[in-house]
């Protein structure tokens, strides 16, 4: 059963298949079960980017099983911090949620050269929001 007290988090973008799906990948790869980690897209495109899918795995991480899902009120409610990647208005917002907005380029129709920067920058983004939210035991 899964700990209800770990913080939880989603990850939204567009179409789901890029950014949002490389951030929930590095906080699941990072934190493990510290933190519910889920991601959707307003918009959500029919597979995830194959570039993007090379860069992770490139980073040692395997999102080929991984799937765009539509974005929901249901998973805005269930989750504590809202973190959107240029999903615009269309993210419902609650109140007592926290939302970031993280301003990254989209991968999308981008090779591989050009999704590294961006999974570079998502990592560290996610490495920074692990030690505020879930930092690992002493």
């Amino acid at each position: 059963m899964p700990d209800t007290t770990a913080p939880s988090v989603l990850f939204v973008c567009v179409h789901n298949a890029g950014r949002s799906q490389m951030a929930a990948a590095f906080l699941t790869h990072l934190a493990g079960d510290r933190v519910q980690v889920r991601s959707a897209g307003s918009a959500p495109a029919d597979s995830v980017n194959r570039a993007v899918v090379a860069a992770m795995s490139e980073a040692g991480i395997d999102i080929t099983a991984e799937v765009p899902k539509v974005l929901t009120a249901e998973a805005v409610q269930a989750s504590d911090v809202v973190i959107t990647m240029g999903c615009g208005d269309t993210c419902p917002v609650f109140p007592g949620k926290r939302y970031l907005d993280w301003q990254l380029p989209d991968p999308a129709g981008q090779g591989v050269d050009a999704v590294r920067p961006i999974r570079d920058d998502i990592e560290q983004r996610v490495r920074a929001l692990v030690d505020e939210i879930a930092p690992a035991a002493a």
